[in-house]
């Protein structure tokens, strides 16, 4: 039997469920201006979350959260009319994962966006990292949200069947459409652009993982200084007790110490969610990789397939003029038993003409994959870095703000 828990409220903190619903309309409106059909067809969000327990498919008793996704056409609405019931289901976070893997595998040559982290990492010791903690759990709610959105926005990943059936359907055949790639291998030749991009994903992801670190000591510090005035206001009101002249004004003193201590607890939480914006191109660094490593397989195979094409050329040329320019044991074998008939080279000779042809065609093929790979790529990738530019700025720039309104508070 499967039981379940909502988390009412699914945010505590009343301001930051307030500024989180903020951020939300804001990116869901500049999505839309950046248009795809979808969006412009239909509303897309994660409306909560639930809690849940019940029987893996071990058969031992689990507890998880799933989240409501509802989505609802866009239409107008006549005057004194009621807006269309929004269809609902529920998805856990691994089919989150499952759908992402899909849309990497099918689409390499696109910037995946990233999901929100599945544990909390780089947070400041007093935030529960328990991955069913309502605050987190929110702060996830709201990334697999921007998750649904960017995919939605974008051009060609919005238009995927698969991904139109995750948000309507409640069983997908993700599943069959799944493979996995992977390979070491170190192509000769790689191109220098798709290197660049690989070494500035590295360095960014590097850039970030610092910045968030150090954010992260930081917020500790902080936190401990402002508690340290809760101990000053509650000794003010106790001095205030034995102080009849001064009773007044140490109360008053001892109050807004033990104001200024609980303003903190807001001001961290609320810097958690400009974190999580960082966050999310942390891991979209990974998306970043994951191109880079498709473009050098492909590059792989085409090297690959065109060595195998030259090595054939030069048995063509061995066989026909009777020459070995290298050793081989078929040299060696004529050396030793004799040279094969005219019929016997004949024969080889055509095969190998035929197989030529082939190679050359293989070739061919994936040239041009190589270089339909590398255009739809790097227009994407153009697309991604005027994205990222345009929200760290903003993000940087909102987090500035918030600094400078918390100092002018103290």
């Amino acid at each position: 039997m499967e039981t379940s828990r909502r988390f009412h409220p699914p945010f505590p903190n009343k301001m930051l469920q307030f500024c989180s619903k903020a951020r939300f309309s804001k990116l869901y409106f500049l999505m839309v201006e950046r248009g795809t059909a979808l969006l412009k067809k239909m509303e897309i969000n994660v409306a909560e979350a639930e809690k849940r327990t019940g029987k893996n498919t071990v058969n031992m008793q689990e507890t998880y959260t799933v989240y409501l996704i509802e989505t609802r056409p866009v239409e107008a609405v006549p005057e004194g009319g009621t807006p269309a019931a929004p269809d609902m289901l529920w998805r856990r976070y691994s089919e989150f994962e499952l759908l992402r893997t899909y849309l990497l595998v099918t689409y390499p040559f696109i910037v995946i966006p990233p999901l929100p982290e599945k544990r909390a990492e780089f947070v400041w010791h007093k935030l529960s990292a328990d991955n069913l903690d309502p605050d987190f759990v929110e702060r996830r709610r709201v990334g697999l949200e921007n998750f649904l959105l960017r995919v939605a926005s974008h051009p060609l990943l919005s238009n995927d069947k698969i991904f139109f059936l995750f948000l309507t359907e409640v069983s997908t055949k993700v599943d069959s459409r799944l493979k996995s790639l992977s390979a070491m291998f170190r192509v000769k030749n790689p191109d220098k652009r798709f290197t660049a991009l690989k070494q500035y994903s590295d360095e960014l992801n590097a850039v970030i993982s610092q910045l968030l670190r150090v954010r992260a000591k930081v917020a500790d510090r902080l936190y401990g200084v402002y508690k340290v005035h809760g101990n000053y206001g509650r000794v003010f009101s106790e001095w205030s007790a034995i102080e009849k002249e001064m009773g007044d004004g140490l109360q008053s003193a001892g109050h807004h110490m033990d104001t200024y201590a609980a303003s903190i607890d807001d001001i961290l939480e609320e810097e958690e969610h400009y974190a999580d914006q960082l966050k999310e191109y942390l891991f979209y660094t990974d998306a970043v990789r994951s191109v880079c490593k498709k473009h050098e397989l492909l590059q792989y195979e085409l090297e690959m397939v065109a060595q195998d094409l030259a090595y054939k050329k030069q048995q063509r040329e061995e066989l026909a003029t009777g020459t070995v320019r290298v050793f081989s044991l078929k040299g060696m074998t004529s050396k030793l038993f004799g040279q094969e008939s005219q019929e016997q080279r004949e024969s080889r000779l055509a095969a190998l003409e035929q197989s030529i042809q082939e190679g050359e065609e293989t070739v061919k093929e994936k040239n041009a994959e190589c270089q339909e790979f590398v255009r739809t790529a790097w227009k994407d990738i153009e697309r991604f870095k005027e994205q990222k530019d345009q929200d760290l700025r903003e993000a940087l720039i909102s987090y500035a703000i918030m600094q400078i309104s918390m100092c002018k508070k103290v």
